[in-house]
């Protein structure tokens, strides 16, 4: 299965418009969101195009397409207007031999661990800033923000097939990629 990963919209119609854009280009099957999905939160200024109204509709387009994780921004009155769930903190996901701990990463981060067992992938958004790190025991993830990107990146997801991690712009060029390694648990 294909999944597309993205985190931090922060209420953006233009960057929400652009993300699904790339959804449907990229064929995938799911739409994995880490948080923070409507609002754009005290600490930063609003996104270009705010219109969480405009996101709502958007998403609740590919509503049976979409696994999401509660963000620190997103709030019960959000789950209310939104038609899939977005309240769970975290959420495993096993794809073959991968398995992913995905989780928004105000919670669970690399300061904060969830259990985790050898080998397995955390990845979470929050931090607005792609990453790929490899830790004793586990991998650290994250497809960095689509609306307000931090510390120079882009406004980026992520792929996944099953096998390559690929990160990319909203124009859907490929900048980074991570290979799991199949059939080895730990590193």
């Amino acid at each position: 299965m294909k999944w597309m990963i993205a985190s931090d919209i922060h209420g953006s119609a233009i960057y929400c418009k652009k993300l699904l854009e790339r959804y449907k280009a990229e064929g995938a099957e799911r739409l994995l969101l880490l948080g923070d999905l409507l609002y754009h939160g005290p600490r930063n200024d609003l996104p270009k195009e705010y219109g969480p109204k405009a996101v709502i509709e958007m998403l609740n387009g590919i509503k049976d397409e979409v696994l999401c994780v509660r963000g620190n921004c997103d709030t019960e009155v959000d789950q209310m207007v939104l038609e899939f769930d977005i309240m769970a903190d975290y959420a495993y996901i096993c794809d073959g031999e991968c398995r992913i701990f995905a989780t928004h990463g105000h919670r669970f981060n690399t300061s904060s661990l969830p259990s985790l067992k050898k080998g397995e992938i955390l990845l979470h958004g929050h931090t607005h800033v792609p990453a790929c790190e490899e830790h004793e025991g586990f991998v650290y993830l994250n497809p960095g923000s689509v609306s307000i990107p931090k510390n120079g990146s882009e406004h980026s997801y992520m792929t996944f097939d099953g096998t390559v991690f690929e990160w990319k712009n909203l124009d859907g060029e490929v900048y980074r990629n991570y290979a799991i390694k199949v059939g080895s648990y730990g590193f």
